[in-house]
């Protein structure tokens, strides 16, 4: 057998992870990538190519941005290419029969969970988000309804106490892209036995929302530690300053400091530990260079890396030394 003719679908870094490793591969060649079309970013809104399609314009290969793959023109134009396989990671829309069906030995998808555990969106924060002590990459074979094809492969990685979801997702990405290469060769091959999901254990992992971002000092020290990590980078764990904790500014005329009456700022919270400690939920309980201890429902959460909207990330310590909050003072009013 030469070597495996692969189309790749796929759009951000995750993705392109997956399509590096798989141009490396001595047993596939890549003939084209698929991604979503370029969309504006930054400041001024200029179009941007997604890492998939930066990845491939370097190494040459074709690259195509269809509005929807279920445009006719694009899926005759797959059918030309006779890939024997497609390799799907984050593509970012569900795949429509007619695709499916191109391919001489069909669709592969690697996807950031252990399936049937996390189907959908956001099974990276979620695993966080939950408290899970593993997650893991699954080979799976696509079908239209969604992530519900039968496993192909999978790898489990331990959930560290020093994870988030980036750190995670870096790691399954990586994970992932070693798997799809090493199973590939097996499963055209029929040496790989299909697993198909047991639907009683079938978790969803829906979209994450800016609002999901919230902080609610009346829940454990468990969970708010772990919306800490399962929300970095975005939307980030959040909450509020109280007003009279808002920067100092002098009085005009007077040179006199006084606080300046603003509305609670808000607190997003980037690194944080769980501590034995214990008070009314959003009461500050300590305030030092060791960190901000606060309150909550269970216990209390030491934050240690934050930041107030506009400014940049930084230490409790470098928070403190501009803001003046002291033990007693209560967060989370907006």
């Amino acid at each position: 057998m030469g070597r495996l003719r692969i189309v790749f679908l796929g759009t951000p870094d995750l993705a392109a992870t997956c399509l590096s490793k798989l141009l490396a591969s001595a047993e596939s060649e890549v003939v084209a990538v698929v991604s979503q079309p370029d969309r504006p970013k930054g400041r001024h809104l200029h179009l941007q190519p997604t890492p998939v399609k930066t990845t491939a314009v370097a190494a040459g290969i074709p690259v195509f941005q269809p509005d929807k793959a279920r445009e006719p023109d694009f899926l005759e134009t797959l059918r030309q290419m006779k890939p024997d396989l497609i390799a799907v990671a984050a593509y970012g829309q569900i795949l429509p029969q007619a695709l499916l069906d191109i391919p001489k030995h069909g669709c592969l998808n690697v996807h950031t969970s252990l399936l049937p555990r996390y189907r959908g969106a956001a099974p990276i924060q979620w695993a966080i988000l939950n408290g899970d002590p593993e997650t893991g990459v699954t080979i799976m074979k696509i079908v239209p309804e969604l992530d519900a094809g039968d496993i192909v492969s999978q790898v489990r990685t331990p959930i560290q106490a020093e994870d988030d979801a980036l750190t995670l997702h870096d790691r399954l990405a990586t994970l992932g892209a070693e798997l799809l290469v090493k199973t590939i060769p097996d499963y055209v091959a029929g040496k790989r036995q299909l697993r198909p999901q047991a639907t009683h254990e079938v978790v969803y992992a829906r979209k994450i929302t800016k609002a999901d971002g919230r902080v609610d000092w009346t829940r454990p020290a468990t969970e708010l530690w772990n919306q800490v990590r399962g929300l970095t980078p975005w939307p980030g764990a959040f909450t509020y300053l109280p007003v009279a904790a808002a920067p100092e500014s002098a009085v005009r005329g007077s040179g006199v400091s006084c606080p300046t009456e603003t509305p609670p700022a808000l607190l997003k919270l980037w690194k944080a530990e769980r501590a034995a400690c214990k008070g009314p939920p959003g009461t500050i309980l300590e305030s030092d260079k060791d960190g901000l201890v606060v309150a909550c429902g269970q216990d209390a959460l030491r934050i240690l890396e934050l930041q107030t909207e506009g400014k940049r990330r930084m230490t409790t310590a470098e928070f403190l030394s501009g803001h003046p909050l002291r033990a007693g003072d209560m967060l989370g009013n907006s």
